[in-house]
């Protein structure tokens, strides 16, 4: 088959899986959703202070969006591993790698897609509950943060998407990475300093900011949650390459 052949096959393959589908929906639901519910609830300056960002106030749905982001990239490639479903798609497509980078490709664009559409809602959303206190577009460092959104939640979504072709299942998959992500990340960020800064989740939300933090900074972020998806990506290769179908 041709590339853009088996990239059509995966794309029926996500349109065709309502779990998949609606994973990948409640991305935008749930950020927009909480963005808004902490926006129209804040008093004055939800920061009480200096620090105050309203940029990174609207992307504080993302914390609780960014799991739908997870989910939608495990259940788009571990469908494949339930009953024959690997045996029949590699039959079809012999090319491991191939079928391999045409699924992970087309998880990756509509992510991309979806997450921009969800940073932008979310904060066009949130400056205008934040009132007074709302920005725009416009705003230094603003436009990057919104696009620096939508690449977060694609990059968190492939990789989830190699996790789960390494442990060839969904709850094993969600099991390791929600936890890390949302629990882990967290208390092991504020402990242990430094190192702190270059896990996925705290690195890639360094673009969400516009004020200085002591961080890695937006764009070195994003590039070492890049790199942890790199690496989940190639270990799902490696383990698809060598595993029976």
């Amino acid at each position: 088959m041709s590339v853009t052949a088996v990239l059509h096959s995966e794309w029926v393959k996500i349109r065709s899986l309502r779990p998949v589908l609606g994973a990948l929906l409640g991305v935008p639901l749930v950020t927009t959703g909480i963005t808004l519910l902490v926006c129209a609830n804040a008093d004055g300056n939800p920061a009480g202070g200096v620090e105050f960002d309203p940029v990174f106030t609207s992307f504080l749905g993302v914390t609780f969006g960014q799991m739908a982001a997870l989910c939608f990239g495990v259940l788009a490639v571990s469908a494949e591993f339930r009953g024959a479903a690997l045996g029949s798609s590699l039959a079809a497509v012999p090319r491991r790698g191939l079928f391999y980078s045409c699924k992970l490709a087309v998880a990756a664009v509509l992510a991309l897609a979806v997450g921009l559409v969800t940073a932008l809602a979310s904060f066009l959303g949130g400056q205008a509950a934040l009132g007074d206190c709302g920005v725009g577009l416009g705003t230094p460092g603003a436009l990057r943060a919104v696009l620096g959104c939508g690449a977060y939640l694609a990059l968190l979504a492939v990789l989830a998407a190699g996790c789960a072709a390494l442990l060839r299942g969904p709850v094993l998959s969600l099991g390791v990475l929600i936890p890390v992500v949302c629990l882990v990340s967290p208390v092991l960020g504020e402990m242990s300093g430094a190192v702190g800064r270059y896990l996925p989740d705290r690195a890639g939300q360094e673009a969400l900011h516009t004020t200085a933090s002591d961080g890695l900074g937006p764009w070195p972020g994003l590039a070492v949650l890049a790199g942890w998806a790199a690496l989940a990506a190639l270990a799902g290769w490696r383990a698809l390459e060598r595993r029976d179908a």
